[in-house]
């Protein structure tokens, strides 16, 4: 994978951030934050951020969907055991939170898992969404 990785804690509980940038910025991790305003900033500051685990292929697959396009994610790499609630499909205010990983966050909003990714993307709707959220650029529809 393409990028820069740090690894840091991301809750409190134990948590990890695994951070698959282009970048060489450090992600800034406030200490006094609660662990739904952190989810909630990471989704808001990033165009896109996968929630994944280290046991499920299918995050592979998402992973390696969006890097094919040229889209390199913010990926928040948790352990099996660590369920944190994510905010729900539409829910761009954190105020009804979801299921936790495998998902993808796209301009702040939640698309889902890998089955809706990959319908996504054979809609013909990925590409343009990327570009609304300012992953891709304008000269990416051809792709």
């Amino acid at each position: 994978m393409q990028g820069v990785r740090h690894c840091r804690p991301l809750f409190d509980d134990g948590v990890r951030l695994e951070l698959s940038r282009t970048t060489t910025s450090p992600l800034a991790i406030d200490v006094e934050e609660t662990t739904e305003t952190r989810i909630q900033r990471l989704i808001s500051e990033n165009p896109v951020v996968i929630f994944s685990r280290l046991s499920c292929c299918m995050c592979h697959v998402m992973k390696h969907l969006l890097n094919s396009i040229g889209v390199h994610p913010t990926v928040i790499q948790l352990d099996d055991h660590e369920i944190p609630a994510l905010p729900a499909a539409g829910d761009g205010d954190g105020s009804s939170m979801g299921d936790g990983a495998p998902a993808v966050f796209i301009g702040g909003e939640r698309v889902g898992g890998p089955e809706s990714l990959v319908a996504l993307h054979l809609s013909g709707h990925l590409v343009t969404k990327l570009i609304e959220a300012g992953a891709l650029g304008q000269d990416s529809c051809s792709q």
